[in-house]
């Protein structure tokens, strides 16, 4: 069986939920080709086809389309299939020659599923699957459906028409999903994001030493709730905590400044780390040294970060935003924060302290092993196996 998966950019190292998806459908017999706009040359787990170029210079533009046309010639009757297809969905003459140009490599391809990646990525590509004979699979993962629908509406409208089958990385998301237009008789599969278990430094003690260590891993962005997080900073300074609170991620100068100014405000200075954006052994790196994992996001649709804090044994907190319930068992692998909202944040961080050493180790160990059992990569590779049989 022959997948085509179309991504931004060939996964990078740490990028484990496609690389191990690829080396799982590899080493069972498929046959995997990456569709990409961009190309890491140290990137060799299977053959990746980059995209035809876009230029801002007309003459060499120019020379691309005629190049890509003439090689497309070899495949008039999808070609001619793939106009009868966008014709039908209202698509005008202009568009459809410029989809065609966009779209010649997976126009080319031989495959049984093309499956994009990310929802975006499907956008101006709904019909090429059908042209091409192959079925179509999309991955609905946060972003695509969190916040990128709500800058552009109706987006999706065509894309629900041609989905012959759908991943989604938590129930939250698929049911949004349906709810946003995919018919419920479509085909779906919730395969949620896997730890690489090897790679992570196990914490054994949670004893809890007289700075508490808290830490964050997420983009500088609204969405991650970190305006929040740090207002509950406030709270827990004012209990005479000694606390430091280090983020993980990096992001915009203008959302860097926000969240810079208001630890200034609230007089955090010597409370608060922005480490920026570190590689994913860095991160692990830092992760060991935290107490407690909090992830205070607005939503997410599942959130490996919170699943890598569990496999190490971190005591994880987060909101009741998104998929992070489904991340989490309330109570029994860590806690959720019910009431979105600095002082329930701050309170659950309190009342996680108080606990004794035995009920800590107890939830630690829970967490582990739910993962362990739930979110392992072979559990992942053998679903997606499953998914396209």
């Amino acid at each position: 069986m022959r997948i085509g998966i179309v991504l931004s950019s060939t996964p990078a190292y740490s990028e484990t939920f496609f690389r191990s998806k690829i080396e799982g459908l590899i080493r069972n017999g498929f046959e995997v080709i990456l569709y990409c706009q961009k190309k890491d040359k140290k990137f060799n787990l299977c053959p990746v086809v980059v995209g035809p170029q876009v230029s801002s210079n007309p003459l060499l533009q120019g020379f691309y389309f005629i190049k890509e046309y003439l090689l497309l010639l070899f495949y008039l009757k999808r070609v001619l299939k793939y106009i009868k297809l966008e014709k039908k969905e209202g698509s005008t003459l202009s568009q459809i020659l410029k989809k065609i140009y966009l779209n010649a490599h997976l126009l080319k391809a031989e495959l049984d599923w093309l499956h994009f990646g990310f929802a975006t990525q499907a956008i101006g590509s709904e019909t090429v699957a059908k042209a091409i004979n192959a079925k179509m699979a999309v991955s609905f993962r946060g972003f695509d459906i969190n916040v990128y629908p709500i800058k552009n509406p109706g987006c999706y409208a065509k894309l629900w028409k041609h989905i012959d089958k759908v991943h989604s990385i938590s129930n939250y998301l698929l049911l949004k999903v349906q709810h946003m237009g995919l018919n419920e008789n479509v085909p779906f599969a919730i395969i949620t994001p896997a730890v690489q278990l090897d790679l992570l430094p196990k914490t054994d003690c949670i004893e809890i030493p007289k700075t508490l260590k808290i830490v964050t891993i997420a983009r500088l962005n609204w969405i991650k709730g970190l305006d929040l997080a740090i207002a509950a900073m406030k709270i827990l300074k004012k209990k005479e905590i000694d606390f430091e609170y280090s983020i993980i991620g990096d992001g915009d100068q203008k959302q860097t400044e926000r969240y810079k100014y208001m630890v200034h405000e609230f007089g955090l200075q010597n409370e608060v780390v922005f480490c920026g954006k570190m590689t994913h052994r860095d991160t692990l790196e830092e992760l060991k040294k935290a107490d407690i994992y909090i992830q205070p996001s607005l939503n997410e649709g599942f959130c490996n970060a919170v699943l890598e804090a569990q496999a190490m044994g971190k005591l994880c907190i987060v909101s009741n935003k998104g998929g992070l319930p489904e991340n989490i068992v309330d109570g029994k692998t860590g806690w959720i924060f019910p009431d979105y909202s600095a002082q329930c944040l701050a309170d659950t961080m309190l009342r996680v302290l108080s606990l004794s050493n035995n009920e800590k180790q107890l939830i630690s160990e829970n967490a582990r092993k739910r993962v362990e059992k739930e979110f392992n990569i072979e559990k992942q590779q053998q679903e997606f196996l499953n998914f396209y049989n």
